[in-house]
């Protein structure tokens, strides 16, 4: 039988300083942060753009409610996943890398939630737009619940299985 490596006095993991662990995260955190910029970043131009559109002016006022609604979340979710960017310039050399990762990491997961809520409050506003169907809510819910098992439900599920305490 096999001896885990703790109980073999061996550490698991990287043997690396906070310093080095907080370069390390943060490089990882940047090109996390890059894939969900992109996406809100192209999914906030297009919603600005609806509502110059002719079409705009004939949506019910439900509609258009959403729409402000989906709009002010994009520009939310914007902030917050641009915010690490920011945080890391105006610190970058002040000694302070470990906890401005900590503060990095807090604002894309609140970023991560603002932008499950605009594609939400955005895939709401298109399907009641083009379908008109009662069915709507539920194909939503369904989406929803597709985005809340892969970003979250699997990832936790994945800690818990895999981390060691």
């Amino acid at each position: 039988m096999a001896v885990p490596e703790q109980a073999a006095g061996r550490r698991r993991g990287r043997d690396e300083s906070e310093e080095e662990r907080a370069d390390r995260r943060w490089v990882e955190l940047i090109q996390e942060v890059r894939v969900a910029q992109t996406g809100v970043q192209i999914l906030f131009g297009f919603l600005l753009t609806v509502v110059f559109q002719p079409k705009y002016e004939h949506l019910s006022h439900t509609d258009q409610v959403i729409y402000v609604v989906t709009v002010v979340l994009g520009a939310a979710a914007t902030g917050a996943l641009i915010g690490p960017v920011s945080l890391h310039r105006l610190v970058s050399g002040r000694r302070v890398k470990p906890e401005a990762v900590r503060w990095a990491s807090r604002l894309t997961f609140v970023g991560l939630l603002l932008l499950l809520a605009t594609m939400t409050s955005a895939l709401l506003l298109i399907l009641r737009v083009a379908t008109h169907g009662g069915f709507v809510p539920w194909l939503v819910a369904v989406v929803v619940a597709w985005y809340l098992l892969c970003w979250f439900a699997l990832p936790l599920w994945a800690r818990h299985r895999h981390t060691s305490r």
